[in-house]
């Protein structure tokens, strides 16, 4: 039996260029985050302008759009995060796997070397409404 692949679209990173909410906002970082590489919940939502909002990063991460690199947002301590989920964790585990990440026996990578800072962070300040974080 042959395996059916879906193409793979490119997202395009001129596509969020003018955030309409916070979370077209995470997805303007996410979509920039080269293969191999992650970034924090934490990163993302302090580089947002809202350092306390790293929960809601989370959030839009599981609602995000088709083509959105997702597996390459994790946790702090270089983990991913399960939350209720089963299936989820597994597929962003081998999704990150396939991309040349690797996890030690406790499921922690190696947050030093993997880590991406945008250049230019300060481009990707959001400036809601002032209803952080879900304006």
């Amino acid at each position: 039996m042959a395996v059916v692949r879906k193409k793979r679209v490119k997202p395009k990173p001129g596509r969020f260029a003018r955030p309409k909410n916070f979370y077209e906002a995470v997805y303007r970082v996410v979509v920039l985050i080269p293969r191999g590489r992650v970034m924090t919940y934490g990163q993302i939502a302090t580089i947002l302008g809202a350092p306390r909002a790293a929960r809601a990063v989370g959030y839009a991460m599981r609602a995000c759009p088709e083509n959105i690199p997702w597996q390459r947002v994790i946790n702090g301590k270089g983990q991913i995060s399960a939350r209720s989920q089963v299936e989820r964790p597994v597929l962003q585990k081998m999704l990150l796997e396939s991309e040349g990440i690797r996890f030690d026996k406790t499921g922690t990578c190696n947050l030093e070397r993997l880590i991406w800072e945008p250049t230019n962070a300060a481009r990707f300040y959001f400036r809601g409404s002032g209803r952080m974080p879900f304006d």
